[in-house]
Parts: C-alpha cells; structure tokens; sequence
C-alpha cells in the first residue's frame, strides 16, 4: 500500500513568519532584554505590523495594549491575557513567544493539568529503576524546559488549574528554580535562564478567573484584550485569515468582500447590542459573536462555495451557516437574532442585505 504524504495542519507563527523573523533579526539594532531574540520594538512590530520594518500585521489592539505586555516580559513578571472567549489572546501569546524565543510550542493547557508533575516533570520509569533518580531519567514538563531554554512558555486557560498547580506556579515566578528532591545536591536545583518568563491567558466568562490566589495574581502583569472596535480592522482581519485558511483547505473560492463585511457588520451590532447608526439591537445570551467565529463564518463560506456553488460566495448562504456558528442550539437566541434582521436587516440598503434577508427568512421558516 503506498502511503499518502500529507500536510501538516497548522503551522506555529516562528515557522510561517520565518523570513520576517529572520529579516527583523538581522536588522535590528536595537537593544534586547537577556535572552530575547529581539528588541521590544522590534516584537512590537512583528505583531503588529509596520510597512518600514517590511513586517505584516497580525493582530489587532491598541498600540499601548501591546507595548504593555512585552513590557511586563522584560521584566521578572510574567503577562496574563484575560477577555472574552475568540478574541485571539492564544494567537497574541503565539506571535510573542515566536518573537522573543524563537519557539511558541512550549505550551501549557491549564483545563488538562491535573497535578505538577504535567506541568514541571516526570520520571523515565525504565532509567529510574535500573539507575534511581538521575538527571538522565528526569522527563522534563513545558514549564521546565522552558526554564532550561530560557524561552517563554504560554500557559492556556491559566485559571482554570488546580490550586496545587497554580501554587507551583506561584513558586517558579517567585523564585525563578525549581527543586527536584530526588536529586541530590546542585543537580536537584534547576535555575530559569535569561530570557524565561510565562504568558497566561484566561477568559472572562471562565467562573474559574475568581479562584486565582492573590499571591499569583501580583506576580502577573493583567492585560484585557477586547473585541475589535473598527469594523474595517475586523473585516480585514476576517478577510486575511479567510484566505489563509483557504488555502491550507486546498480551496480555491473568491472571497466576496462585500459578503464578508455584512458578516462583521451583524457580528460587531449584536457583539455591542447597538447598530452602526447607534439604535439599540439585541444581544445574544449564548453566542461571544468574536472575530475568531466570524473567521470561522467566512471559511464554511468559501467552503461551501468551492464544493458547492463552483467558487463563488453567494449571499443566500449565509445564514444557514451563521445559525450554527452565532445561535447555536439556544432557542431565546434565535428569537433574538430573528427580532434583529426584522429591526436591522431588513433595513439595510444593497442587494447583499437584501439577499441576506430574504434568505434568512427562508431559514426561519424551515
């Protein structure tokens, strides 16, 4: 049987970004905290983009959100992303870690840890028992080998750990060390190198947000990242990652703009419960309404459309894909958003809203 190769998935950012990394490392000049593989500046710039430096732009927020966080990486305190679900704080702790390390694969998911050991280290059961414990049979964890690295190590949904693990936690932030009791002497203390810190990310609805210890809160740096405010910054993120993800799908779809911002337009209304003309609209119970879900719109879209409808987005399909995405299975909400396209959409000049509307009628209907 002959194997098939296939492609990998995804990609992490130090690899898709590696000629502007590459290209920012070389020029820049300016000066760089211990161990980081660029200045401040420049990470700024890789994440956000600057046309000067020859670097794109990857994420949006205000330019003082930014320079805050990288900020609080150069110092001996680590940065915790907090904010609602889909607003890309894992994409922003991605860029980062790519930028001052080099590597944004050292990665900690806080709702799958269940005792420190996932988290700093484990043993090689068959080198322990035929040699006890040595540094060779020491397994490291993410944490620990970021330590060992000095690289920054991202740790996913940060409150949602057990209390045991946030303590660890707490003891690594504050004494840059971890001890193995196994090991005697030197061996058993394992000191963090320049350039190690750590970037928590948390979201707002998690209840588990209330639970972090005081202690480990003053050891980060809090930073809220919100929904995108500019419509035209939304779209063109939208339209960026659309792309993007269509072309990892093998899909070759015309994305239609125009679509796409009617898209965000319903989105960025029902997100602030207000229109762009500043009447009230209604917000929905159960749905975040993200960037990040309206990518995930865009990209069923041109699915669709490549299989379906010979690579043309058409606006009569968009809401059969919207209702799985924004309403979900909660009944209170589809009666919200059918309250809006009669108050909002329905309004709306075009024949992309009117397409729109007449095709969520449609949907109501069946």
């Amino acid at each position: 049987m002959t194997s098939i190769q296939k492609k990998r998935q995804r990609l992490p950012a130090e690899v898709i970004y590696a000629a502007e990394l590459e290209h920012l490392e070389v020029a820049d000049s300016r000066p760089r905290p211990p161990g980081w593989r660029l200045s401040p500046l420049a990470v700024e710039a890789f994440v956000l983009g600057d046309t000067a430096m020859g670097t794109a732009p990857k994420f949006v927020a205000p330019r003082g959100v930014v320079t805050r966080v990288i900020v609080a990486l150069a110092t001996l305190r680590g940065a915790m992303l907090v904010g609602l679900p889909g607003t890309a704080k894992s994409w922003f702790s991605e860029l980062l870690s790519a930028a001052i390390s080099g590597d944004s694969t050292l990665v900690v998911q806080g709702g799958a840890i269940q005792g420190v050991d996932q988290m700093l280290y484990t043993w090689n059961q068959a080198l322990l028992e035929r040699d006890g414990p040595t540094p060779e049979a020491l397994v490291p964890g993410p944490l620990l080998r970021g330590m060992q690295a000095g690289s920054m190590v991202r740790f996913e949904e940060l409150a949602r750990c057990a209390p045991a693990v946030q303590d660890a936690l707490l003891s690594v932030l504050s004494e840059r060390m971890v001890t193995v009791p196994e090991l005697p002497g030197e061996a058993g203390r394992i000191y963090a190198r320049e350039g190690f810190n750590l970037i928590g990310t948390s979201n707002t609805q998690d209840k588990g947000v209330d639970s972090m210890s005081s202690a480990l809160k003053r050891r980060l740096n809090f930073e809220t990242v919100l929904p995108i405010a500019s419509i035209d910054d939304e779209l063109a993120v939208v339209v960026r990652e659309t792309a993007k993800l269509l072309r990892g799908s093998g899909v070759e779809a015309e994305v239609d703009e125009d679509i796409l911002r009617a898209l965000v337009t319903i989105f960025h209304e029902l997100r602030n419960g207000q229109s762009i003309d500043g009447r009230s609209t209604d917000r929905l119970a159960s749905a975040v309404l993200s960037t990040a879900e309206a990518v995930t719109v865009a990209h069923a879209m041109g699915i669709y459309a490549y299989y379906y409808r010979e690579g043309r987005m058409l606006a009569e399909d968009f809401t059969r894909l919207l209702v799985g995405a924004a309403v979900k299975d909660n009944r209170t909400d589809l009666k919200r958003m059918n309250h809006y396209f009669e108050t909002e959409v329905s309004l709306k000049d075009g024949p992309v809203w009117r397409d729109i509307y007449q095709s969520w009628k449609l949907q109501v209907k069946c």
